[in-house]
């Protein structure tokens, strides 16, 4: 389903159906794993070390850290800078998902190379991932901004932020942390589409034809391990670009402990080996990882989905025609 495939039936979808079902897979997503967002941006933005033994120490556990925003911010607070995630996940996953159905499709008409190959998608899907990212660029430093913002509030709402980051940094603050996230972003969402490949037709060739009734769990476990695998290969870009997009905000930034400045991505990267050690360039990994087994995973469920949803209305709309 995922990728141009000449024998699915599926395939028959246009590129405003596929958008479509991108931005759908996306706008449930993000509804749903918002929380375990949240939490990792706060992880990631922490220059004290994630241990219940510094005092100073403001996070240390996933379930301290959502009781204590529960309890400081209220439960809202989970889905702070959800209006700008939103319109981030619905953009991203129009653009990723048209880009690379496109990209296989070009392949399979341009060249002798096979659609279904690991390392097709793996190019495929980075090159997808980048077109998406420059895309939306502005409204995931703005998601940042409003998720990193404990109390009193530096932004009332998404139209103040971004007047008021244009008027005070300049219109290239929206683009701050590009250069770690397209570096991060061509293996991390290659390894996403190349690995999910590689677990569809890993679960084919282990599983009879007459056993393959559970296609709905098998695409949300093979998405999930996707998600799993590139996230813990790819995750210190991930951290530099959380680092550098709140570069300009450190007074909403004080509450929660100390705070850095950084020139760049390789100033950023030297400072937290230096201050935080190697360990630090991996704060956050664990509800990363819950948030990357959840979000592919439902991302490749809720995306076959509003496919085969949308192949099916066709078609019976088709028939009765």
């Amino acid at each position: 389903m995922v990728g141009y495939d000449p024998k699915s039936e599926v395939k028959s979808i246009s590129a405003v159906e596929v958008a479509v079902a991108g931005s759908a897979s996306g706008f449930v997503t993000r509804a749903l794993i918002s929380p375990v967002d949240v939490i990792k941006i706060r992880f990631q933005l922490q220059i004290e070390q994630l241990s219940p033994r510094n005092p100073l120490a403001k996070y240390y556990g996933i379930l301290q850290t959502a009781h204590r925003i529960c309890h400081e911010e209220g439960p809202t607070a989970f889905w702070k800078g959800h209006v700008p995630a939103q319109l981030l996940s619905v953009s991203y996953g129009a653009v990723q998902f048209v880009t690379f159905e496109c990209l296989t499709e070009l392949v399979h008409n341009a060249t002798s190379y096979n659609t279904r190959n690991c390392i097709v998608h793996f190019v495929c899907g980075g090159l997808a991932a980048c077109t998406a990212t420059m895309t939306v660029q502005p409204l995931d430093t703005l998601r940042t901004r409003f998720a990193a913002q404990g109390e009193p509030k530096v932004y009332r709402n998404l139209r103040h932020a971004v007047v008021t980051m244009y008027q005070t940094e300049g219109p290239l603050t929206f683009y701050r942390g590009l250069t770690p996230t397209i570096i991060a972003v061509f293996p991390y969402a290659g390894l996403q589409f190349s690995v999910y490949n590689l677990l569809q037709q890993l679960y084919k060739w282990m599983m009879p034809s007459e056993g393959r009734n559970a296609g709905n769990v098998k695409n949300l476990v093979c998405g999930s391990c996707a998600g799993v695998i590139s996230k813990t290969l790819t995750y210190p870009f991930d951290l530099f670009k959380k680092r550098l997009q709140v570069g300009g905000f450190e007074q909403a930034r004080a509450a929660f402990g100390q705070v850095r400045t950084y020139k760049g991505l390789m100033d950023c990267a030297g400072q937290i080996v230096r201050e935080e050690g190697p360990v630090g360039l991996f704060k956050g990994l664990s509800p990363s990882l819950l948030k990357a087994a959840l979000s592919t995973g439902f991302t490749f469920f809720w995306y076959e989905f509003f496919c085969n949803l949308l192949y099916a209305l066709k078609n019976t709309g088709s028939t009765k025609g």
